[in-house]
């Protein structure tokens, strides 16, 4: 597996502290996006990291009824309001297209609309946070690495540039002063058969690779979309053969569903610190191997950002606190 070493960013070289904001999964969610710009401000951070999932699940569409009238799942609304769904939609991580009848008879009848409409959605929305954090930091050099998810088509990649504030992490060993930050975003099989998932074994294999390329894997921050499995990090609901949630006794059945050869890879290598995501309900911390590991959850269809604030300082992580606004 090719990786490149990626310049790192001003101000760190040589730095023996390193103040980190990682989240996960914002799912296209405008509002979550804009509070993780904020927030990474107001802490003063080195870098700022965002660990996969970015894109929305859900296409709305709206239909141009004419004289000035637009149907919105069921309900109808004047130009006024119009900017409000659309807010709400863009809010929530859900993303919209507003079409005629008849376009919206088309998009039912050729599922090649639907994809082309979805895939020009997602390009747009990231098209816009990269602007948006362009004019938000334009005075300041703190860096966005981001790498995709389980959820992310890999087009997504191909909007970024060099010159962007928004920097790919994975295929790269990047440098933060004393710390080497790997990533990798593919995860173990899931139920939904998504983007970008890989068995256990490549996983593993792949992992290893990067990881036998680094300098000192105890100053190694592993970033990866899956967390390790059986920790506080990838309690997800046990699903039936519908996909519906398991419930017992009136509760919700839970099971762990990270992966395995991330928790071997971090059992082998003991990197510093692990950042993971994936696992929305998991909003957590743990210990493998003696590797601090976290999951900042998410709660991003309601418009919550959750993120953690991380200090490694030497050969330690100095300081890690879950932040939610």
């Amino acid at each position: 597996m090719g990786l490149f070493k990626r310049k790192q960013p001003e101000g760190i070289d040589k730095k023996n502290q390193l103040k980190i904001l990682f989240t996960s999964d914002l799912h296209a969610s405008d509002v979550a996006f804009r509070k993780f710009l904020n927030i990474g401000r107001m802490l003063k951070v080195d870098v700022m990291i965002i660990g996969g999932d970015l894109a929305g699940k859900a296409l709305i569409p709206i239909i141009d009824l004419g004289n000035g009238k637009y149907g919105v799942e069921g309900t109808q609304v004047g130009r006024d309001g119009l900017e409000n769904i659309t807010k709400q939609i863009k809010n929530n991580g859900n993303y919209y297209i507003i079409v005629d009848k008849q376009g919206y008879e088309d998009m039912l009848q050729d599922k090649k609309k639907v994809d082309e409409a979805f895939r020009t959605a997602i390009i747009e929305r990231f098209k816009e946070w990269i602007q948006l954090a362009e004019e938000r930091y334009k005075d300041v050099k703190i860096p966005i690495y981001f790498n995709l998810g389980n959820d992310d088509p890999m087009y997504m990649f191909d909007v970024v540039n060099e010159d962007s504030i928004f920097k790919p992490t994975e295929g790269f060993i990047i440098q933060f002063g004393n710390f080497e930050m790997i990533s990798y975003g593919y995860v173990n099989p899931t139920p939904w058969n998504t983007y970008r998932e890989k068995s256990e074994d490549e996983i593993y294999r792949e992992l290893k690779s990067i990881m036998n390329k680094v300098k000192d894997p105890s100053k190694v921050i592993l970033n990866t979309h899956a967390p390790p499995f059986g920790t506080n990090l990838d309690n997800a609901p046990l699903l039936d053969k519908n996909l519906k949630p398991v419930v017992k006794g009136g509760d919700i059945v839970m099971t762990h569903v990270g992966s395995q050869s991330i928790r071997k890879i971090i059992e082998e290598y003991k990197p510093l610190l692990g950042i993971h995501g994936h696992i929305h309900e998991s909003r957590a911390f743990d210990k493998v191997a003696g590797t601090l590991v976290l999951n900042p959850g998410s709660e991003y269809s309601s418009g919550i950002f959750h993120g953690v604030y991380i200090v490694a300082e030497g050969d330690k992580i100095k300081a890690h606190q879950f932040v939610t606004g």
